[in-house]
């Protein structure tokens, strides 16, 4: 194979990283949040409210860094 394709095949690979790991982080965080009705504020913020958001920006966080992580050799070429 050339080198054409070599970029293009890891290229495809990290769109691949990229679009499953946000929609896992996004299918799991939306499905806890409706199942336990942490999403939504019934009237003031319960605990389980503030849990789960503080959970949603640590994983965001954490998901934001694997993706940088994943695109870093990318960027700096």
């Amino acid at each position: 194979m050339s080198l054409i394709e070599d970029d293009a095949s890891e290229f495809l690979k990290k769109i691949v990283r990229t679009l499953s790991a946000a929609l896992a982080w996004l299918l799991v965080n939306v499905t806890i949040g409706i199942y336990f009705d942490w999403m939504f504020f019934n009237g003031s913020p319960s605990i389980g409210n503030i849990i789960f958001y503080c959970w949603l920006a640590v994983s965001l966080a954490a998901l934001l860094r694997y993706l940088y992580i994943v695109w870093k050799k990318y960027i700096s070429k």
